[in-house]
């Protein structure tokens, strides 16, 4: 444990975690900490998983996926066919959009779904199985750069059009709404927003150990060194293939546990959470926050995504130049993002000879 914590700034993170899931717990509902705080807080930590899923792969290995909201909607669109499951066994109602395209039942492939475990080993099976073939067609073809990047983009952007087909049984462009209940619990209520924002914290501090455990292992160095020459650690003897697919696994499971977490508290899900720009998005985080750096992508969500929340109200119309903005920024003068801002040297030596460097 005391060398998993050995990085001040990813102890910071995970203690911050730890406190706002105790404060949560304590005075959740009350005062500052109405339900729609709670619920923002819920839905920042999904996005914090997400960005640390996609950190995993681009900081540590070197593959920048701009796809990788597929596998969170993936995720997203397996919790919301459960929930929608669950409130037809309650109300024996079906879901609207299948009332408006004349169904009277559930799709064959709907079997099953109204149970939560069925439901969670289906959408981390079926994010881990898209990554896996997609992941080991493109590595084995040694795909990567900037062509990995657009091929993936490209993969999204395929789905999202196909989702968008109200034949296909998804909700076609309206998408999934109209939960009632989510465990029990009536959708809405405080006690359940509660409930699902500590679930997300929780994930989160998982989720960071379980990442910081395998970058500072033999695997983490490999990853490493995978990322900055891949041709001399094969050269040496060390098959990258299957660790790059691996990662790239892992990071799919972890990615659609954001979406799970992250749709029972919006209350939706439809095609536009596969639009190119969540993906591109999702990296401006880990960017912002610093790549390379499990906490830093924890804070880039968190700043990025609090600063979207408070500007779609006060100035929405700003939001994409605020972005554009934070870009360029990152790009030209802190390559490490808000780390460098902070002026922390917080790699380990045998990391910190390619800090900044995008692959």
């Amino acid at each position: 444990m005391r060398a998993l914590l050995a990085d001040k700034s990813f102890a910071a993170t995970l203690g911050a975690c730890v406190l706002a899931i105790l404060l949560l717990a304590m005075f959740g509902g009350a005062g500052p900490l109405t339900p729609y705080v709670v619920n923002a807080i819920g839905q920042l930590a999904a996005f914090a998983i997400l960005a640390v899923s996609l950190d995993l792969i681009w900081g540590y290995l070197g593959i920048l996926s701009l796809g990788h909201g597929l596998f969170f909607a993936i995720g997203g669109y397996v919790a919301a066919m459960h929930l929608l499951k669950h409130s037809y066994e309650v109300t024996s109602v079906v879901p609207d959009f299948m009332q408006f395209m004349g169904w009277r039942e559930f799709p064959l492939y709907w079997a099953g779904l109204e149970h939560a475990p069925y439901a969670l080993v289906l959408g981390l099976g079926l994010a881990a199985l898209v990554a896996f073939v997609f992941g080991y067609v493109s590595f084995r073809s040694k795909v990567g750069g900037v062509y990995f990047a657009i091929i993936s983009q490209a993969l999204v952007y395929v789905a999202m059009l196909l989702m968008f087909r109200n034949d296909t049984g998804f909700g076609g462009n309206n998408g999934m709404t109209g939960f009632s209940v989510v465990f029990g619990w009536p959708m809405g209520a405080p006690g359940t927003l509660l409930g699902l924002a500590l679930a997300s914290l929780v994930a989160l501090v998982i989720v960071l150990l379980g990442c910081r455990l395998l970058v500072t292992s033999r695997v983490g160095r490999l990853m490493v060194a995978t990322r900055d020459d891949e041709v001399r650690l094969r050269s040496l003897g060390f098959g990258t293939l299957w660790l790059k697919l691996a990662v790239w696994c892992g990071s799919a499971v972890i990615a659609a546990i954001a979406g799970m977490l992250y749709v029972p508290q919006v209350g939706i899900i439809n095609p536009r959470v596969l639009a190119p720009e969540l993906s591109i998005e999702i990296a401006v985080w880990v960017a912002v926050g610093g790549r390379g750096y499990l906490s830093g992508a924890v804070i880039g969500a968190f700043v990025v995504n609090a600063l979207k929340f408070w500007l779609s109200t006060a100035a929405p119309e700003a939001w994409p130049f605020i972005l554009s903005g934070l870009v360029v920024l990152v790009v030209l003068v802190f390559p490490n993002g808000l780390l460098d801002i902070a002026g922390l040297k917080l790699r380990p030596r045998w990391f910190r000879s390619t800090a900044g460097q995008v692959p």
